[in-house]
């Protein structure tokens, strides 16, 4: 019964969701499309459905991000299609933002077409342990920092502890002040469904040290509403909704209510107006009633 009301609900969430004129037209967009940062000489943004990825073209050649293609068998390969219809410059490297499948599988046309494969060494430890067939084994693994430099572009990869996994590169352009970090900081968003497996208290480390951070804009690892980029408010923003949602399920799992009593009572009417509130609710109540319920 309670799955058959859920469905319902979420029937009814996606048939609001469409009839906003603003968010109907997003879902017409294309399912694939490239698009240029403004303000760039060649920073690029790959959308590949609901995932997103960053490539940076130079005069040297191609440095890309994560393949986006977990359940596209030929995702890998448009992406690649589309980077070389806009340059014929090789494309010299590619970059895993963390070691999770629905960002990283489809990585062999990258290494087909010659491109080194970089990621967080614990990443390389975590794809070498489960062995995905569709997600390519780094050549390189990389610990705190690393720079790349290519045809006068700089990119810094660093990495900042644990949030959405122990593995997240963020990764920042310095000349253009832009970073790109996946799924740890949704734009515009209540935090989706991988909220359940986040470390929550880590993350809030995690997002006040990109907060000092030198950088302006950030592309994110899903598209924000209308496609714009995130800001330092954006960071903020969830940052706050993080502790507002910790702090009212500390009370109830402490009183003793985690899990089910705790989930049906959770409620942060704050946010209710945010895209993905009514289906991602529960995610957020259910990793929270673990950590203040069993303090994992």
């Amino acid at each position: 019964m309670t799955r058959v009301l859920f469905a319902s609900t979420a029937a009814a969430v996606l048939a609001a969701t469409l009839c906003s004129p603003a968010l109907a037209q997003q879902a017409q967009r294309p399912a694939q499309e490239v698009t240029k940062v403004d303000g760039t000489e060649g920073v690029h943004i790959w959308r590949n459905g609901n995932h997103q990825a960053m490539f940076v073209v130079t005069k040297d050649g191609v440095i890309a991000t994560d393949p986006v293609a977990y359940g596209r068998p030929q995702g890998g390969q448009q992406y690649v299609d589309a980077i070389k219809k806009i340059t014929d410059k090789p494309i010299k490297y590619l970059i895993y933002s963390h070691h999770h499948f629905d960002h990283i599988a489809g990585g062999k046309a990258f290494k087909d077409a010659g491109a080194r494969v970089i990621a967080h060494r614990n990443a390389t430890k975590r794809l070498k342990q489960i062995a995905d067939p569709h997600t390519v084994i780094p050549d390189e693994s990389v610990g705190n920092r690393k720079t790349i430099k290519l045809g006068g572009t700089v990119l810094e990869l660093s990495y900042h502890g644990i949030n959405h996994s122990d593995s997240t590169l963020v990764m920042r352009l310095p000349k253009e002040k832009i970073v790109f970090i996946v799924d740890t900081i949704p734009v515009g968003s209540f935090p989706g469904r991988g909220f359940i497996d986040i470390y929550p208290l880590e993350t809030e480390a995690f997002m006040e040290r990109v907060l000092k951070m030198d950088w302006e804009r950030m592309i994110p690892g899903h598209p924000g509403p209308g496609g714009r980029l995130g800001n330092k408010k954006d960071v903020e923003f969830q940052l706050q909704l993080m502790r507002d949602a910790s702090a009212q399920m500390k009370k109830e799992a402490q009183a003793g209510k985690c899990w089910d009593t705790a989930e049906k009572e959770f409620k942060l009417e704050k946010y209710a107006t945010l895209p993905g509130y009514a289906n991602n609710l529960q995610f957020v109540a259910r990793r929270y009633c673990g950590l203040w319920g069993r303090g994992t």
